[in-house]
């Protein structure tokens, strides 16, 4: 098996049955704050799109680039799909002329046949609505020598299946690095925020190390981040200035990490790098430049990029809106209102009017009531606001975008306040924007999931599946004094009252051991 780097979560796989294409990304994404890194534009992308099989693992805008797709990679190719609740990706993939798939079935091994012969290939697809947009997946791939598991940013919640099916996994290809706004775009005091950045910092790679023991493979790739901002008002989120507290640490400093913990099995891949497996014996790993030119001096590397990549950043900022334009309270109603009356669970999980703050206009969204309206004389701060550049938001009306988090929250281009802890309800309600994403999620709320089995951890019976997203505690669960930490997402919980800290609801069921 010879797996490819082509940036970021993407990789070329050739087997001798046949190509697996995976996420490729090369365009600017998030309303143009993220770019693939290092530097992916010089690949051979005729060559690399010309596969046998194309998998996206998700529709999150660094896994989906839909002119990437459209421009550069056969249609014949046939799709590995992953089990989706809501059928998005498929219909995007349609939209843009693919149209041979392979409907997987979620955790299930399947041999697909390609040119060369057969591999059998399974892909775990997360379906909660926290994960992606309605959605996020992971691979595995063996061609009978080589088994590979490519999770990309996805956290599968139980690795049975994956040993089950499988046996030992020889290469490894996964996130260690944080995507997402929390708590850069906060506005709280700059301590605070360098300190719950360097907590956020460390537990993304807790968490990748308590994936990568579970695994147990020879080799371990990190993959699937970081981006770089290029633009001047984003410079300041790369960890090119020996912050502590960046959110984004390179594969640099996660190899650093596995080797201070006692793994030497660590690949740094590169854009072009190539590795060349039979089993677990590597018998090649190339790069096409020595990888200290781009960390050797990284900064000095991203400031190049940023000159290069300039004309690429000021077409995409023209295909915004105008930022003025017809007041936009008629718009929000029309676009939130109907999803609001049919979310009560979600509406109700939220509890609170929200602010959203563009420019010179302020709507408020009246979860409580199910509507959109002005501000209301008096009524002081909200417990949740948001400001965000009015031509961001005409763009996602305009282009009648189904999920704000995937445009306008992951490009951190907005700020934001809250009292109190996160509400996940709210940012759900931001990804589902249409009528068939709304009724799957409030259902999945609504659902009632089995908190029966329990484990024990220093001290404490604890229910064995986390509240949040139903992963294993006896694997994930860290106990610092009174206080539970699930490292698959971060969320917190009090062990002596049982309330989660990190946001509303989500009890957790635990009592002290005599």
């Amino acid at each position: 098996m010879q797996i490819t780097s082509v940036g970021h979560a993407g990789f070329h796989i050739r087997t001798a049955a046949g190509t697996i294409l995976c996420d490729p990304w090369v365009n600017p994404a998030y309303f143009g704050s993220w770019f693939p890194f290092p530097d992916n534009t010089q690949l051979d992308w005729d060559e690399l799109g010309n596969c046998d099989f194309l998998y996206v693992s998700h529709l999150h805008r660094d896994h989906w680039d839909a002119k990437h797709l459209a421009d550069k990679v056969n249609k014949d190719a046939t799709v590995l799909l992953p089990d989706y609740p809501v059928p998005d990706l498929k219909r995007e993939l349609e939209k843009l002329g693919f149209t041979k798939f392979v409907e997987t079935e979620d955790s299930v091994k399947t041999t697909i046949t390609g040119p060369g012969g057969d591999l059998d290939i399974m892909i775990i697809a997360l379906r909660a609505p926290a994960d992606g947009p309605i959605g996020d997946s992971a691979l595995v791939v063996a061609d009978g020598e080589t088994v590979c598991f490519n999770m990309n940013d996805a956290r599968p919640v139980d690795m049975d299946v994956l040993h089950d099916n499988f046996g030992h996994v020889d290469i490894h290809l996964l996130q260690y690095s944080g995507a997402i706004w929390y708590p850069m775009v906060y506005d709280i005091p700059a301590k605070t925020k360098a300190n719950f950045g360097k907590q956020k910092r460390q537990r993304g790679m807790d968490r990748c190390r308590s994936y990568i023991e579970q695994v147990g493979a020879t080799w371990v790739v990190p993959s699937a981040g970081p981006p770089v901002f290029l633009d001047d008002e984003l410079r300041y989120l790369n960890d090119d200035h020996g912050d502590e507290g960046n959110i984004f640490p390179d594969q640099i400093v996660f190899l650093d990490q596995m080797k201070i913990h006692g793994n030497d099995g660590g690949l740094l891949m590169i854009p072009g790098s190539v590795a060349d497996l039979r089993g677990k014996e590597l018998n090649s790993l190339t790069h096409p430049v020595d990888p200290d030119t781009i960390y050797g001096d990284k900064a000095a590397y991203i400031e190049d990029m940023a000159q290069r990549m300039a004309p690429v950043l000021a077409a995409e900022k023209a295909t915004w809106a105008p930022a003025t334009g017809e007041p936009l309270l008629p718009q929000l109603k029309a676009k939130f209102e109907p999803i609001m009356a049919q979310s009560d669970l979600i509406c109700d999980g939220i509890g609170y009017a929200v602010g959203l703050v563009m420019g010179d206009e302020t709507v408020v969204l009246d979860f409580p009531k199910r509507v959109v309206r002005e501000p209301i004389e008096g009524e002081g701060k909200y417990r949740y606001g948001f400001r965000i550049a009015p031509e961001l938001v005409r763009t996602v009306l305009r282009d009648d975008e189904p999920d704000w988090v995937n445009t306008i929250f992951l490009s951190t281009r907005f700020t934001t306040w809250r009292i109190g802890g996160y509400n996940e309800f709210l940012y759900t309600f931001f990804k589902c924007l249409t009528d068939e994403r709304i009724a799957y999620a409030d259902g999945w709320f609504a659902e009632a999931h089995d908190d029966s089995a329990s484990t024990e951890l220093d001290g404490w019976e604890v229910q064995r599946r986390c509240p949040h997203l139903k992963a294993d505690l006896s694997k994930f669960g860290v106990v610092e004094g009174n206080t539970l930490t699930c490292n698959l997402h971060g969320w917190q919980w009090d062990l002596e009252s049982g309330r989660c800290k990190t946001s509303k609801g989500h009890e957790l069921r635990s009592k002290k051991l005599v």
